[in-house]
């Protein structure tokens, strides 16, 4: 059985949807989580309460992942609250999809300032908190990275960076032995997705495109981080692993 017993991990965007699913597998899986949250603090809190409740160990730390400051503080109180760390999952996000004549300049660095510039950060702090022992990163990218999906230019190019930043990274940590990995999602239900108002016909011809004939689940995503956390997964480094059912966008 896979275990992370002993570890410490980090989730970002946690409070809600794949964050609040690899957190919650992560600890019953023994590791103690911080679940790092924006602007939810209610959805953090009761998911730590959740953890708590079943037995597990976490901590629910805001910081905003546009701001680098927040993101330096998130591992201070890390540190703070469990000692040490061994797994970083860069989860945190954001997007906004629509046709080409609708892109910003302004919705541009909103999205790469999230999606890029913190996982960049965030790799540079985890490099320097963890222990001897090295560690795991898990980027969360995304299968419209590579699938050309129409009406996400911004999107898709903040995840191309994402998996770039995976395969640079992963060779620049390897001698101090940290993993890094990259862990794309296909259509996955999440609350997040639900607020875009999509209509049925849309989730419908979404869901046709999946081999299983379902979406994805939190759950279906967090099975795989839990591989790429534990040692299971002790000599992968620079990978793209994509879970989603057969999907491609």
């Amino acid at each position: 059985m896979t275990t992370l017993n002993g570890k410490v991990a980090i989730v970002t965007g946690a409070s809600k949807g794949i964050g609040a699913g690899i957190a919650r597998l992560f600890a019953q899986s023994g590791a103690s989580v911080v679940v790092n949250y924006s602007t939810s603090k209610d959805a953090a809190d009761a998911l730590v309460a959740e953890i708590k409740g079943a037995g597990g160990k976490a901590v629910a730390i805001q910081a905003d992942f546009s701001k680098t400051a927040d993101i330096k503080r998130l591992f201070e109180e890390s540190k703070r609250a469990f000692g040490t760390l061994d797994v970083l999952v860069n989860n945190a996000g954001v997007y906004a999809f629509g046709p080409l004549e609708t892109a910003t300049e302004q919705e541009f660095h909103r999205e790469f300032t999230t999606n890029v510039l913190g996982v960049i950060t965030a790799t540079q702090e985890a490099a320097r908190y963890f222990g001897p022992n090295g560690g795991s990163i898990i980027n969360i990218s995304s299968i419209a990275s590579v699938g050309f999906m129409p009406n996400s230019v911004i999107y898709a190019a903040s995840k191309s960076a994402v998996d770039a930043i995976t395969r640079v990274t992963a060779m620049e940590l390897a001698p101090k032995n940290i993993r890094v990995n990259t862990l794309a999602p296909g259509g996955t239900i999440t609350e997040g997705i639900a607020a875009l108002g999509w209509s049925e016909e849309t989730v419908k011809a979404i869901v046709a495109t999946i081999p299983f004939g379902r979406p994805g689940k939190p759950q279906d995503i967090a099975r795989v981080a839990l591989f790429l956390a534990s040692d299971d997964s002790a000599w992968v480094t620079g990978e793209r692993i994509t879970a989603s059912g057969g999907q491609r966008a």
